[in-house]
């Protein structure tokens, strides 16, 4: 089989980058075309983000424990601005980290919209419509995950939102239902907890966290109803 000298990705999440490190380590010319940010969904609105909500939730679940211990202090408060300029901090710091592993690695990040013209080819398309053109001996697609919507619910960024838009909020709703029941989905209601926020969740039929074990399944219910 011949080598594959040439290898365009369209989409820069962990699937894309990850195979983009692969292949030039392997000593292919890698082009990766990306629209989002280096990362995707799992560094920029989904696992990164979760896990910084999820810590700043258990160190409020700790301060209002700390009186067993002793420690007393007015009631914590949340700033739930704060905690989002937080958390895309966060996030875009490790999209330009590995954004920066890619160039050292020889990897070339083109900023658009990918699309595929015959087996061989892909077209970057940019924001301001031009196309340039990438020939490939390998193509590999990995474009990711997007929230799904519902036609009754259309997500507009304020009364309705999807997993991409709660870190634009500025405080935390006196009421928040979640629907769905992924990763980024239990952990939503993290920050708004100890604000006093009623947070009613909605796993579909397939249970909680549906692609993980069951003992898992089990250890994040448990884990949502202990905290409310």
């Amino acid at each position: 089989m011949a080598a594959m000298a040439r290898v365009v990705i369209v989409g820069g999440g962990p699937g894309g980058y990850e195979s983009a490190l692969v292949a030039a380590q392997l000593g292919a010319e890698v082009v990766v075309v990306d629209s989002d940010g280096i990362g995707g969904s799992a560094v920029l609105t989904d696992c990164v983000p979760s896990k910084t909500l999820i810590a700043t939730a258990e160190v409020m679940t700790d301060l209002a424990a700390a009186g067993e211990l002793g420690i007393h202090s007015d009631p914590p408060r949340v700033d739930l601005a704060d905690v989002n300029r937080r958390v895309k901090a966060l996030a875009l710091a490790q999209s330009a980290d590995i954004g920066r592993r890619l160039a050292r690695d020889g990897v070339t990040v083109v900023r658009g919209r990918g699309r595929l013209d015959g087996p061989g080819r892909v077209i970057a398309v940019a924001d301001d419509g031009t196309e340039t053109p990438y020939d490939a001996d390998a193509v590999l697609i990995a474009t990711g995950a997007a929230p799904r919507t519902l036609p009754s619910a259309r997500p507009d960024g304020e009364r309705i939102l999807t997993w991409e838009q709660v870190y634009d909020l500025d405080e935390a709703p006196e009421h928040l239902i979640v629907v769905g029941s992924g990763s980024p989905e239990p952990s939503s209601p993290a920050p708004t907890r100890p604000s006093a926020s009623r947070s009613p969740w909605s796993p579909p039929g397939t249970g909680c966290c549906p692609v993980r074990t069951p003992t898992l399944r089990s250890c994040s219910r448990t884990s949502r109803s202990a905290a409310g």
